[in-house]
């Protein structure tokens, strides 16, 4: 009993404890269990647009776009576009930490679990500073 106050009062005091809060902070507050694609900043920036996310915002159900709101509206607003033709909604997320994902696209409850969520290119390695 004893203990069981004590969560409520640490809730009142505190909030809810978050799940996988490091995980949240990089990937634009959701989780890689939800992603289907992963864009760093780069990528948002220099790409254009992936045909795999034209492709994800217009045929897969239940999802959300989620864009790094350090990014002016400019660099991504094809994305907010193309997801508005789909009836996807979107979310600006400023970022409490630094995290080099400009963009994802989730599931908003749904565990779906890929293997691969990023498109592994040149923009990503600079951002991720890999090297062939």
């Amino acid at each position: 009993m004893e203990d069981k106050l004590k969560d409520i009062i640490n809730r009142g005091l505190y909030g809810n404890p978050e799940i996988k809060p490091e995980e949240r902070n990089i990937f634009l507050t959701t989780i890689v269990e939800r992603i289907h694609l992963a864009l760093t900043k780069k990528q948002v920036i220099h790409q254009g647009m992936y045909n795999e996310a034209v492709r994800i915002l217009q045929y897969e159900q239940n999802i959300h776009l989620y864009i790094n709101g350090n990014l002016s509206y400019g660099l991504y607003s094809n994305y907010v576009k193309e997801a508005n033709k789909h009836h996807v909604p979107f979310t600006v997320v400023n970022a409490n930490q630094t995290t080099p994902i400009g963009l994802v696209i989730a599931t908003e409850f749904q565990a779906i679990s890929k293997p691969e969520i990023f498109i592994k290119d040149e923009f990503y390695e600079m951002d991720f500073n890999l090297e062939k």
